[in-house]
């Protein structure tokens, strides 16, 4: 049997297949860099988003308390809803009220603000600033405590106690009789 040139006389060799596993497709580096490109424009917004957000969250500028009267409250947002609510602060009687907009984020205190409609409530808050996403609230005061302040509005001081009537005295006697 004559051997072709162009024919090895044997199968192939250990460094032939080695040579044949390391070649690539044409195209292949391209699609993978596409892919890689695209995760990173999308996940890596998310990402910072997500951290941004979880600092700004963990940190707390101011708290504190005011007192009013909330006149809205209620559940918003498109996809993450939260509660969103206004208290009327007014110092002076008569003057115009300032506004006071907050966010509850539990619904047990959301409730407790419900229960309160119409009275005059102090809310506890705590201000988170720097919040890139409205997901977790509209705005940067959350609220954590409801307190009742004045269970009768308009009333600045307690409701007095009743008073017993007692009856009248008898007349003085004069000494005279009478027909």
């Amino acid at each position: 049997m004559a051997s072709d040139p162009e024919i090895p006389d044997r199968g192939y060799s250990t460094s032939d297949v080695s040579q044949q596993s390391s070649a690539r497709p044409p195209g292949f580096a391209r699609r993978n860099w596409g892919k890689l490109t695209l995760g990173l424009l999308i996940g890596l917004p998310v990402v910072i988003l997500a951290v941004w957000t979880t600092v700004a969250m963990s940190f707390t500028y101011s708290s504190g308390e005011r007192i009013g009267y909330v006149q809205k409250l209620g559940k918003k947002g498109w996809i993450c809803k939260t509660w969103e609510g206004e208290l009327q602060m007014s110092n002076i009687p008569g003057s115009a009220p300032t506004l006071f907009n907050f966010t509850v984020r539990d619904d047990s205190i959301a409730q407790q603000i419900q229960a309160a409609e119409g009275k005059q409530v102090s809310l506890q808050y705590a201000q988170h600033v720097g919040i890139p996403l409205s997901c977790v609230g509209e705005t940067e005061y959350f609220i954590e405590g409801v307190r009742v302040v004045n269970e009768r509005p308009g009333l600045s001081i307690p409701a007095p106690s009743p008073v017993p009537v007692l009856p009248a005295p008898p007349p003085p006697d004069t000494g005279k009789a009478t027909p």
